[in-house]
């Protein structure tokens, strides 16, 4: 047993934080091996529900106290690996226990274990995590495509029509016809490409429906406003609002689920977007004054 009657009242709070996380997070991995169907996975995930309770069990010896587990987490968690996919829900719950209060380097002036732990946290399972396959990140680069297109394009085809026609059924209508035509022609594009320059592992159909289905969908979330309502600048306002949420929610996830950084592609495709609507709109102003449109 060890002696707690060492360790600061401030120390002793930090274990018992650090045990709460820990357990906590054991919990999440063995309800999120229940829900999987893929034995490899669920083997990884037991593997690292194990690691868990073993930390948990070593601040323990420590704090010489039984903690409960956040039962919120537990259910947010979980959740998010049903609603959003495995590997997004992980790397997000680790990345949160990451950020936690808890300094390994001051720990372990007291606590020897501490600073194998933290070496655990940060490599042990991260590859862990590494071994985990998860077939919808395997399509996620067709995703990107059709929101990425759809953005840019619609984007820009909506703010010229502003101007240029300045009413609001007419520009849904031409949007709607031009956003289906071209979610069919970027699905089949992504077919054709992926059939010719695809290792295997990602089916040209699928992947095109990803495709098809992300344009699609994006297409309604810009389009809606015009639908809703009838001055054009607001309905433009709020389309540009709206597509800078979808490209905000995306990077987000697309920066949680592959490791990359949130900010800079977030600018990068708001800068795309903005600034093709803004030529786009330019244009339209243009066009209206060389041919005298009226609508």
């Amino acid at each position: 047993m060890r002696d707690q009657n060492t360790l600061s009242p401030e120390i002793k709070n930090k274990l018992l934080i650090a045990q709460c996380n820990e357990i906590t997070e054991s919990i999440v991995y063995r309800k999120i091996a229940t829900i999987i169907k893929d034995e490899d996975n669920r083997k990884v995930i037991n593997r690292i529900a194990d690691q868990e309770l073993y930390h948990a069990k070593t601040w323990k010896s420590y704090t010489q106290q039984d903690v409960e587990p956040n039962k919120f987490k537990v259910w947010f968690y979980v959740t998010v690996v049903r609603v959003l996919g495995l590997t997004f829900g992980i790397k997000l719950m680790e990345r949160g226990e990451r950020n936690a209060v808890i300094d390994y380097d001051k720990l372990s002036e007291f606590i020897p274990e501490a600073k194998a732990i933290q070496k655990d946290e940060e490599e042990h399972e991260s590859q862990l995590i590494a071994m985990i396959k998860d077939k919808p990140l395997d399509y996620l680069g067709s995703i990107v495509l059709g929101l990425n297109d759809a953005l840019v394009e619609l984007t820009g085809v909506l703010a010229g029509l502003t101007f240029g026609l300045q009413n609001v059924k007419i520009i849904a209508s031409v949007g709607i016809i031009t956003g289906i035509s071209a979610a069919f022609s970027m699905a089949g594009s992504e077919y054709l490409s992926t059939k010719t320059d695809g290792d295997g592992r990602v089916k040209p159909l699928t992947a095109s429906v990803y495709t098809g289905i992300a344009y699609i969908l994006t297409v309604v979330a810009l389009i809606l406003p015009y639908l809703l309502l009838s001055n054009v600048y607001m309905a433009l306002a709020i389309t540009i609002s709206v597509a800078i949420i979808i490209i905000a929610v995306f990077n987000f996830y697309t920066a949680i689920a592959k490791d990359y950084s949130f900010k800079s592609r977030f600018w990068e495709m708001v800068a795309i977007s903005l600034g093709v609507a803004f030529i786009s709109f330019i244009i339209g102003i243009v066009v209206k004054e060389i041919f005298n449109i009226e609508v």
